[in-house]
């Protein structure tokens, strides 16, 4: 059998258990000194002056955009290939989701498509780091500039990711982690990061997620309940000196596929930058429900993300959003192979033989890709 990921702890248990047991042993569970540490942490490994903890990524993308004066009758271009939290976290900041389609190639958020949804509505754009592959943020940041838009950058599925040459998060006004247990960075829970250079923006977002609380009992402006507990807070400081090591085993994992899947009859994403950090291993086919079916006789766990555009979900019906061709077809196609730190060089190349040995009734390798 080869799982899909495994999230029991592994080499990082005793580290994750020393740290669970240094804040039982002190007995101080939130906004704490745990907390204050990641954060000191977490911003030095992003390249960013402030990180702010919360309870989710969601909540970290919503804050971001009220922290920059998003909010009521305001638009947000987004990509509709992300999980819904993405757009989600727009509404929540009381502002319309607008999706542009993404690249084909790249499957982030199409910089020319979104230069077409803009409007006078138009306050900010979301990239989605998506799958680990970071978004084309040098060809964004000039329609955002172009424009005068504000940039909060998606980067729950890209921790320690590069784009260009540069960390994501030092291209737009704010960033967003998630440390959901299946993250590059996880949990074993729900956590959140904002980051972001701006000073006075660090103190607000520490405001809004504790109640909008200027000091104890005194709630200066209407906030939420957003804090980023001392255990999980401790178990990501454990978990953050392992991260380097895991996204060298992701890469080396993801190069294997591409040797072993080059002739397979699908499509893999192409690597349009080296600081990908494969969060996700995607392939794209018009059989997927059957080349799903095949790998599973054949004992190995596979997963969709995402077999609905968030376009299309009846969320976001409201915002009426535009069709997104694109990423309706990907959301047909696309299937998550395994790859986690700790799967073997040997499961991957088992995998890629089991996906290279069907034959599927689409496309020739190397022919075009159907419409």
């Amino acid at each position: 059998m080869i799982a899909f990921l495994n999230l029991t702890p592994g080499p990082d248990a005793a580290d994750v258990r020393a740290a669970i047991d240094r804040v039982v042993t002190r007995g101080w569970f939130v906004l704490g000194p745990e907390l204050k540490a990641f954060e000191e942490e977490f911003a030095a490994a992003t390249h960013s002056k402030h990180a702010v903890g919360v309870n989710t990524g969601t909540d970290a993308l919503a804050l971001a955009l009220r922290v920059l004066g998003v909010g009521p009758g305001d638009e947000v271009i987004t990509a509709p290939l992300s999980a819904a939290y993405t757009a989600l976290a727009i509404m929540m900041a009381g502002a319309r989701p607008v999706f542009a389609d993404i690249d084909p190639d790249r499957l982030t958020l199409d910089p020319a498509a979104t230069a077409r949804a803009i409007t006078p509505r138009t306050k900010a754009i979301m990239p989605v780091h998506l799958y680990g592959q970071p978004a084309d943020m040098p060809a964004l940041m000039e329609v955002a500039r172009a424009h005068r838009l504000r940039v909060v950058e998606d980067a729950c599925q890209a921790h320690l990711a590069t784009c260009a040459g540069k960390p994501v998060g030092s291209y737009g006004d704010a960033t967003a982690y998630s440390f959901y247990p299946t993250k590059n960075l996880g949990a074993l829970g729900d956590g959140g990061m904002n980051t972001i250079n701006d000073a006075d923006a660090a103190a607000r977002l520490k405001r809004l997620r504790n109640g909008g609380q200027s000091d104890r009992y005194h709630h200066a402006e209407f906030g939420v309940n957003s804090r980023l507990d001392e255990i999980q807070a401790a178990i990501l400081r454990a978990r953050l000196s392992w991260l380097p090591k895991w996204t060298d085993e992701r890469r080396a994992l993801a190069a294997e596929y591409r040797r072993g899947l080059a002739d397979a009859a699908l499509t893999v994403p192409a690597e349009h930058d080296p600081g990908h950090v494969y969060h996700l291993f995607p392939v794209l086919t018009r059989d997927r429900a059957t080349l799903q079916s095949h790998l599973k006789e054949r004992g190995i766990e596979t997963l969709i993300h995402y077999p609905v555009p968030v376009s299309r979900q009846p969320a976001v019906a409201a915002a009426m959003p535009a069709r997104c061709p694109v990423a309706d077809r990907v959301c047909v196609e696309v299937l998550s192979l395994p790859l986690h730190p700790g799967m073997s060089i040997d499961a991957v190349r088992e995998v890629s033989a089991a996906v290279s040995g069907f034959r599927p009734g689409g496309f020739r390798p190397g022919g075009p890709r159907p419409a």
